[in-house]
C-alpha cells in the first residue's frame, strides 16, 4: 500500500526527545527475545467453518473483511480498540489494522489475513514507536499469529499489492471500517450505490442468525457476569439517601473490565423521569428514595459476545402501589412475548403480541383515546406514544446483532432454533406528558432479557435476575443484606 495508507508504525510527538546516537546505540544491544507459547485457539474451527459458509456464498470472487482502525479519542490518545465484529466472528483476531482477503481458487478460497509485523528488537521502533514493545508489551510475530489463528498471515504493507490485482467486478468489500481499503478498492462502475458490498454484510448477518454451541456459551458467560454485575450494583444501591447514577455505572463497569472484555454498549442508569429517556447515557443524575431506577446494561464476554439486560427497581425497595400496577403490565407483556416465541413463529408476530399487551394496560390506566384494537391498527398505533421502540433485536457478537440481514429473514421472517434474541418491552410517561395524569409522569419502566430460541419454546439465559414485582423486591433486600464485594 502507499505510505499514507499504511498503518502508523512509529508514532511520534513534538515533546519526543531528540536521541543522541550514544544512547540509540545503547538500547539496541543486549537485549533477550523470548518467544511466546502460543497454541492454536479451541475455538479455531468455529471460525474455519463460517469461512468456509461465507466462501460457498460467493464461488470465484474475491471478498475483503477489514477489522478496522484505530479512533483518535483527542489529540494523541486513542479510543480502546474494539475490532469489527465481522473480522472477528471470522478468524478471532483482535488487533487493528488487519485485513482478511479470501481469494477465489478452484475449490473455494484461500483465506489470508494481513496484519501489522511486530516491532521487535531489531528496529529502533520497538522503543521509540507508541506501537513498540517497550510501549505496548510483546505482539505476536505474523507465524505466532498464523499458529493461534490457525489461519495464513502475511504482513500488511503486503495488502496494497493484493488488492491492486483485484478485479472490482469481481470483489466484495466489507466497507466503513477501513478507509485506505475503501480507497484501495473503488465500487464496481455499475454499480453506485454499493449493492454488491452490501451483500456481503447481508450474508455475514444472515450466518450469524444461528449460533451454534460455542456461541451460546459464550452469550451465556457474559450474561452470567453481566447478573453478577446487576448484583453488585444493587448492594450498593442505598434504599434512603441519593447516589450519583454514574457510581453506579461505575461499580457495574468494574464488573465488566473483571469479568469479560468490557461493557457492550454504552450503560443506560436512569433514575425517576431519566428512565423515560430510551437512550440515556449521559447518566448525570442521582437516585432519589421513592423513585424507580431502570439500569439497561450488559457485560461483553472476552470473546465479544454481549449481554444485554434491563432491569427497573425501587430505589426505597418497595414499589408504590401505581409504579407497580406499571411494572406489572411491562411484565406481562414480556411474558406474553416469551411465551409466544417458538420456532417458525414471525417476528413481527412476537411484537404485535407485547403491544397489545402493553395497550390493554394503557386502556386500563385509562390513557388510549380509543378502543385496544383501533390502537393495535396499523393506521392508528396510538399506544406507541408511551412505548416507542420494538419488543426486542437480534443479539451476539454485536448487542444489535445480524443489522444487516434482509427484513424477510429478521423482522418480517421465521424464528430459528438457535436463534438468541432479547425481549424488551417497556412504558415511558414524559414528566411533560399532558395527556398522563400527574402521578404517572416521570415513570419509565423496562424489562429485557436475552433468549435462546430452542426446539420448543424460548430459555431465558438471564434467568439469573428476576422479573415479576414481588421477586425484584425480594432479590433487591436480598443484595443489601449481602452487602457489597469485590469480584474475584
Amino acid at each position: 500500500m502507499s505510505e499514507q495508507q499504511q498503518p502508523s508504525q512509529s508514532k511520534t510527538e513534538s515533546h519526543d526527545p531528540d536521541y543522541p546516537e550514544a544512547f540509540l546505540n545503547f538500547m539496541r544491544t543486549g537485549w533477550r527475545d523470548d518467544a511466546l507459547a502460543v497454541t492454536p485457539l479451541a475455538e479455531g474451527p468455529h471460525y474455519a467453518k463460517r469461512r468456509a459458509a461465507l466462501s460457498d456464498a460467493f464461488p470465484g470472487e474475491t471478498l475483503i473483511i477489514p477489522s478496522g482502525v484505530e479512533k483518535v479519542r483527542a489529540n494523541d490518545t486513542e479510543y480502546h480498540f474494539r475490532p469489527g465484529s465481522d473480522l472477528v466472528y471470522l478468524t478471532g483476531d483482535r488487533d487493528p489494522d488487519s485485513v482478511l482477503v479470501l481469494k477465489p481458487t478452484g475449490s473455494g478460497h484461500d483465506a489470508v489475513l494481513y496484519t501489522r509485523e511486530r516491532n521487535s528488537k531489531e528496529t529502533d521502533a520497538f522503543f521509540r514507536s507508541r506501537d513498540g514493545e517497550l510501549w505496548i508489551g510483546r505482539t505476536h510475530t505474523l507465524t505466532e499469529k498464523s499458529t493461534e489463528l490457525g489461519l495464513e498471515t502475511a504482513p500488511y504493507p503486503a495488502l496494497g499489492r493484493a488488492l491492486a490485482e483485484c478485479a472490482p467486478a469481481r470483489t466484495r468489500v466489507l466497507r466503513g471500517l477501513a478507509p485506505a481499503v475503501d480507497r484501495a478498492i473503488l465500487p464496481y462502475e455499475p454499480d453506485p450505490v454499493l449493492r454488491r458490498d452490501r451483500e456481503l454484510a447481508r450474508v455475514i448477518s444472515e450466518l450469524k442468525l444461528v449460533k451454534d454451541e460455542w456461541e451460546i456459551g459464550q452469550l451465556q458467560d457474559a450474561i452470567d457476569a453481566t447478573v453478577r454485575g446487576f448484583e453488585d450494583v444493587a448492594r450498593v444501591l442505598p434504599a434512603d439517601r441519593s447516589v450519583k447514577e454514574r457510581l453506579l455505572e461505575g461499580v457495574f463497569n468494574l464488573r465488566a473490565r473483571h469479568d469479560g472484555n468490557d461493557v457492550g454498549y454504552s450503560s443506560i442508569v436512569g433514575s425517576g423521569a431519566h428512565a423515560t429517556i430510551l437512550h440515556w447515557v449521559r447518566n448525570t443524575g442521582v437516585t432519589q428514595p421513592g423513585e424507580l431506577l431502570l439500569m439497561d446494561m450488559g457485560v461483553e464476554g472476552h470473546n465479544f459476545y454481549t449481554a444485554d439486560v434491563t432491569r427497573t427497581v425501587p430505589v426505597s425497595g418497595t414499589f408504590t402501589p401505581l409504579q407497580r400496577q406499571v411494572y406489572d403490565i411491562v411484565h406481562a407483556s414480556q411474558q406474553a412475548g416469551m411465551d409466544y416465541i417458538r420456532p417458525g413463529v414471525v417476528h413481527r408476530d412476537v411484537h404485535q403480541v407485547c403491544m397489545r399487551v402493553l395497550a390493554e394496560g394503557l386502556h386500563d390506566l385509562g390513557l388510549l383515546p380509543v378502543s385496544v384494537d383501533e390502537a393495535m391498527e396499523k393506521t392508528s398505533t396510538v399506544y406507541r406514544r408511551w412505548t416507542l421502540h420494538g419488543f426486542g433485536h437480534m443479539l451476539g457478537i454485536d448487542v444489535h446483532d445480524c443489522a444487516a440481514a434482509r427484513k424477510e429473514k429478521y423482522t418480517d421472517g421465521p424464528l430459528g432454533e438457535g436463534y438468541v434474541l432479547t425481549v424488551e418491552p417497556g412504558l415511558y410517561f414524559q414528566p411533560e406528558d399532558d395527556l398522563v395524569p400527574e402521578e404517572l409522569r416521570g415513570i419509565g419502566v423496562r424489562i429485557e432479557d436475552d433468549v435462546l430460541v430452542t426446539e420448543d419454546g424460548c430459555k431465558n439465559l438471564s434467568a439469573g435476575l428476576p422479573r415479576s414485582s414481588d421477586e425484584v423486591e425480594k432479590w433487591l433486600a436480598a443484595q443489601r443484606e449481602a452487602g457489597p464485594r469485590l469480584p474475584e
